[in-house]
């Protein structure tokens, strides 16, 4: 029986999580990541040559790096940063070697697959976009003087750490054109999966690409959404997580989901607090999802997904949870 094909979205170490584990359970998966990073080596990129930030998309590269020698060894030259306090200081040589083709290409997708062929990469890395976009927050008590003022927060590494509540965000420029090829995956998918990541800069910015919108709600592949083990500092704080299910719904209203993954243990006395089980589930049904609760975070107490424990949650989910038929 072929293996299901997925598509995964999100961005930085949620998605890569998720890559992390959804490669153990098939060869065909293709990752589609946001682009509106505006910090460290990938802003300084961006702002530079005008290109897209990298920054995600070699963290996904290097997560579907092979599990050998040469896969191993890959991922780690990925990640590597140059030390020191000069023009290269803090670049990572992924981000370097991404551009480069790029720049020699010029074409952000054909690039990005020389890299996946010269890392043996198992699945394909696609940018949502083909430009750079940046976020717009609206915030609640961003001013911790006027706690009642909601101002306007833009930037990917602003928002991340903004005090005060995010209210909402948006895209700009708004109503970006899709990379024709992330809205083919999305449609062509058996499954396709949303999260875990940062909730306003890695997981909602998908559902605000119009294109790419359109085709999360009229794909006939089933819909996963992964929720996160905690709050996040800055830009979650204080939610619990029916919040973070109120936050997709107020964003992308249309679109139906068939299963929300969560962790047992983070809400029931964990980062989340003693959740609202009965709540959670109620605001689950308003998306159309059944909620599952599975035991997916690392043994070591940090807000971090284990690989193989969230490989096993998946394929239950794929198997229970029903699919289009027969894979393919």
């Amino acid at each position: 029986m072929p293996a299901p094909r997925i598509t995964a979205l999100g961005g930085g170490q949620g998605l890569s999580a998720s890559l992390s584990a959804l490669r153990r359970l098939t060869s065909d998966l293709t990752a589609v990541v946001t682009v509106a990073d505006d910090g460290g080596s990938s802003g300084r990129l961006r702002a530079e040559l005008g290109v897209l930030p990298p920054g995600d998309l070699r963290k996904a590269l290097a997560a579907l790096c092979g599990d050998d020698d040469w896969g191993r060894t890959w991922s780690e030259v990925l990640q590597q940063r140059f030390t020191g306090t000069g023009e290269l200081g803090g670049h990572a040589v992924g981000n370097l070697l991404i551009v480069a083709l790029w720049e020699k290409l010029g074409d952000p997708v054909a690039a990005l697959e020389w890299v996946g062929r010269l890392l043996n990469v198992q699945g394909r890395v696609l940018p949502m976009s083909a430009v750079p976009l940046d976020i717009e927050a609206q915030v609640r008590g961003h001013d911790p003087a006027a706690p009642a003022i909601v101002s306007a927060v833009r930037g990917q590494a602003n928002v991340a750490v903004t005090p005060g509540t995010v209210q909402s965000i948006r895209l700009l420029p708004q109503q970006p054109p899709a990379v024709p090829e992330a809205v083919s995956a999305v449609l062509e998918a058996d499954w396709v999966v949303l999260g875990p990541g940062s909730w306003f800069t890695s997981v909602l910015p998908h559902l605000l690409v119009p294109e790419l919108a359109d085709a999360l709600v009229d794909t006939k592949a089933r819909r996963l959404l992964t929720l996160n083990l905690a709050p996040q500092p800055g830009e979650t704080e204080g939610f619990t997580p029916q919040r973070h299910l109120d936050v997709i719904a107020d964003h992308a209203p249309e679109l139906g989901v068939d299963a929300i993954l969560v962790d047992e243990r983070a809400v029931t006395g964990g980062a989340f607090g003693q959740a609202d089980l009965a709540g959670l589930e109620k605001a689950a049904a308003r998306m159309g999802a059944a909620l599952v609760l599975d035991r997916v975070a690392a043994a070591d107490g940090t807000a971090r997904h284990d690989p193989e424990l969230l490989a096993a949650a998946y394929d239950r989910i794929f198997r229970t949870h029903g699919r289009i038929g027969p894979w393919r």
